[in-house]
């Protein structure tokens, strides 16, 4: 669709015209004649038809010229059909236990037991899909903790090396601390880029390595402003094997430590989340999307590109074929004078 971004530009269209009928004509000589030594200048008056011809010409051009000024001064421009444009939510990162107990197979997925990273990625995988919008990183986390992913809007890759991800890549201990230390560096340095900071950490023991201690970490993630989920994985009981024959039940997530999880969420504004199997997990990232709702995009927008410049372009060319057709007469006339006094 055409439009005119300043239409009210169009009433300076009859400015010559009024500028015309207004403004007082300019006097002519008062002399009744002029002296000249000899009448044979004047001969070029019997062209007079030639030069109406060619004034009335150029008039036209001087018109068409003033048209397009005044239309590249309305900016005309072309808008486009109307687009939904995704709206930069928050900075949103991921940590996830990459330790040895991470390879206890308590969870289930498609009718099969997997183990509990297995079933992390699966189920993680899915809420990376939906945060459209967010800039998502990706930290993982053992021994060591390591940024895999920096934050970046671009989804696919965090997904792909989230599900690359090994156990024991990281080590085989867990660092808590160091990871929400390494979120909390992350954020901070791209801060002015989203209102908000969140970090949903996933684990299924306790701090048993890194240089920070858990609360410490979450103190420093308060200072920053960034706002802490955690999430313990790992069921409750299991049937195993027993050494002596028979089957025993045991508590496969007796390292969870709970108590510091919670305190952690607490102190940032987050909250603390049990996932005893994989339901559970996949209704605590759906809760997630609740708490921290993906930013709706702006709808209504329609791009606009001006195109003023090829009216503005077209009037100076006209403007310059005047000068150049001014200048041409001036040459001719004076050639004609020229050879009609030789010939005299």
């Amino acid at each position: 669709m055409w439009s005119l971004a300043w239409p009210w530009a169009l009433l300076a269209l009859p400015l010559p015209l009024l500028l015309r009928k207004l403004l007082p004509e300019a006097r002519g000589l008062s002399e009744a004649g002029l002296r000249v030594p000899n009448l044979k200048g004047f001969e070029t008056l019997k062209d007079r038809s030639d030069a109406e011809q060619l004034l009335n010409w150029r008039v036209l051009v001087a018109v068409l010229a003033w048209c397009l000024l005044v239309l590249a001064a309305a900016r005309p421009e072309r808008i486009g059909d109307e687009l939904e444009v995704p709206v930069a939510g928050r900075n949103l990162m991921l940590a996830v236990d990459l330790s040895g107990s991470m390879d206890q197979k308590d969870f289930e997925l498609a009718g099969r037991r997997v183990d509990r990273l297995t079933a992390t990625k699966a189920v993680a995988s899915d809420f990376i899909a939906r945060r459209e919008g967010d800039r998502i990183g990706l930290i993982l986390f053992g021994e060591r903790a390591y940024l895999q992913v920096p934050l970046t809007l671009d989804r696919d890759t965090v997904r792909i090396l989230l599900l690359e991800a090994e156990i024991g890549l990281a080590g085989e201990k867990t660092a808590i601390g160091d990871a929400i230390t390494l979120a909390v560096r992350r954020v901070h340095e791209q801060k002015e880029d989203a209102g908000e900071q969140v970090l949903v950490l996933l684990t299924d023991g306790a701090n048993t390595a890194g240089e920070v201690q858990p609360l410490k970490a979450a103190e420093l993630a308060q200072q920053v402003g960034l706002r802490v989920y955690t999430i313990g994985i790992g069921a409750e009981s299991l049937d195993v094997s027993s050494l002596i024959g028979g089957r025993r039940n045991i508590n496969p997530s007796a390292d969870l430590d709970e108590e510091t999880l919670t305190q952690i969420a607490q102190l940032t504004g987050g909250r603390y989340f049990r996932a005893t199997d994989t339901t559970s997990l996949q209704d605590i990232y759906a809760l997630l999307d609740e708490l921290e709702p993906v930013e709706e995009p702006e709808s209504g927008f329609r791009p606009v590109k001006s195109y003023y410049y090829w009216p503005l372009g077209a009037a100076f060319a006209l403007v310059g074929l005047l000068g150049l057709a001014g200048l041409l007469q001036r040459v001719v006339l004076r050639h004609r004078v020229e050879v009609r006094a030789h010939a005299g």
